[in-house]
């Protein structure tokens, strides 16, 4: 993990949500939640959370239907997408992409493309399941 970004640094105020959505017969994503566990300890002041698209389908709708490949995660920040996408499965890529939102300097880009529907049932769920550390 990189240890060149502190937890707290320039965090604006809200609250963030960085879910992995995922499916429990998925290995790489079994083994993304070492690693999720892992920058969660570094960042107590981020909420982190797994959800399965298969156990969670019916709170989630037919978008989940349309990721195909994991592991997938959305990043929200006070409940609006900031980041919907496949992420490679290492502590460094995510400690990265989370400092990179937190600056502002990425677009929301593909996350713009995230239904309403969708972003509030992550953020629920992500609030009802937060991952353990």
């Amino acid at each position: 993990m990189s240890a060149a970004v502190p937890a707290a640094a320039s965090a604006p105020a809200g609250d963030w949500l960085v879910a992995c959505l995922c499916a429990g017969w998925c290995n790489t994503c079994v083994a993304y939640q070492g690693v999720m566990a892992e920058v969660a300890r570094a960042h107590p002041g981020l909420r982190f959370a797994w959800i399965d698209i298969e156990d969670d389908a019916d709170a989630l709708g037919d978008e989940a239907l349309d990721i195909e490949t994991f592991p997938t995660l959305m990043v929200l920040h006070d409940g609006r997408p900031r980041f919907h996408g496949t992420l490679l499965p290492h502590a460094a890529t995510l400690e990265r992409l989370l400092q990179a939102l937190r600056d502002g300097a990425l677009a929301p880009g593909a996350a713009a493309e995230v239904g309403p529907a969708m972003a509030a049932a992550v953020w629920q769920l992500g609030s009802q399941r937060p991952l353990a550390s």
